[in-house]
């Protein structure tokens, strides 16, 4: 089926829909949405991320949140990214953070973007932990990675970024950032994009991505396997036993709430399992997203309704 067939598109859509989000909102995690999102409290999140690292799995944590309108915002955000960086640190927690660029500013102000992001990066270097910055649409691909850029040259290295591989134009992004021998999470890619800058197979998404995989680990990046594909899964663990590829060299990451099982065994298997843990009230876009990748899941998301 095409990655732009009419479910995921439509429940993409549904995600700008201002009526669906104050309903959904209102009852989602009634609904279903705990079982993607950690819930909309820190104190909630923490406890989570408790259970999945005493369950052998490693972490990471977002506040939920996008397109902040306003430099006022965007600082407030800092803020309690600051609190929740050091809330980590003092749980002695394992997990690390993701944040996006547009909760920072860049919608509105790269610099400010940057200046933001930089703070972040430097006060989680203090606590030694590690930020990865999320890839949004694309036309923030390019001051993404920009501010990626600025930030390992600033000396900046506990900071990652993300590639999508149903963009045609990811394989050259890679190439450029090759050089920094950077953190790289490779993705398929969660937006509605055109098929004049994306693939509109997933047969075509599926072959880019092992490409995008097997080229950084070749080149020497540390790659996140993103995935809760298993035949891309065994693929990249076949790859690494073949090269010789350490598991130092690569993680496997999925998402809170998806496929727990398969998230154990591999992490039984020897392998490192970074589990996305969001939190926060702002979290119907990202449910909405995680719909659309598999819109069987809006089934269950139904059945909770009916059984209110």
């Amino acid at each position: 089926m095409a990655l732009s067939s009419l479910p995921r598109a439509a429940i993409l859509r549904a995600a700008e829909s201002r009526r669906l989000r104050g309903f959904v909102q209102g009852h989602g995690m009634r609904l279903g949405a705990g079982r993607f999102v950690a819930g909309e409290t820190l104190d909630e999140c923490v406890a989570a991320l408790r259970r999945l690292n005493e369950a052998g799995l490693n972490t990471n944590t977002t506040l939920l949140g996008e397109a902040i309108p306003s430099a006022d915002g965007a600082a407030a955000v800092v803020a309690e990214y600051e609190q929740i960086l050091d809330r980590l640190a003092a749980e002695g927690l394992r997990a690390n953070v993701a944040l996006k660029l547009t909760h920072l500013g860049l919608s509105f102000d790269e610099e400010i973007a940057y200046t933001n992001v930089e703070q972040l990066a430097a006060h989680a270097g203090r606590l030694g932990t590690f930020i990865r910055i999320d890839m949004e649409q694309s036309e923030f691909v390019d001051p993404t990675l920009r501010i990626f850029e600025r930030l390992r040259a600033a000396g900046h290295t506990n900071v990652g970024t993300v590639l999508q591989s149903y963009l045609y134009r990811t394989p050259n992004d890679l190439e450029r950032l090759l050089p920094l021998g950077p953190n790289l999470r490779i993705v398929k890619g969660a937006y509605l994009e055109p098929a004049e800058i994306a693939y509109p197979e997933k047969r075509d998404v599926d072959r880019a991505y092992m490409e995008l995989v097997e080229r950084g680990l070749a080149a020497g990046a540390y790659i996140a396997v993103a995935t809760h594909d298993e035949k891309i899964i065994r693929r990249i663990q076949e790859y690494a036993q073949r090269d010789g590829v350490g598991r130092d060299r690569f993680e496997f990451q999925m998402l809170y709430g998806v496929r727990p099982a398969l998230q154990r065994s591999i992490a039984a298997a020897g392998y490192k399992v970074l589990v996305a843990t969001p939190f926060g009230p702002e979290w119907y876009p990202y449910l909405m997203r995680r719909l659309a990748e598999r819109p069987a899941n809006v089934g269950f998301f139904v059945r909770n309704l009916v059984r209110r």
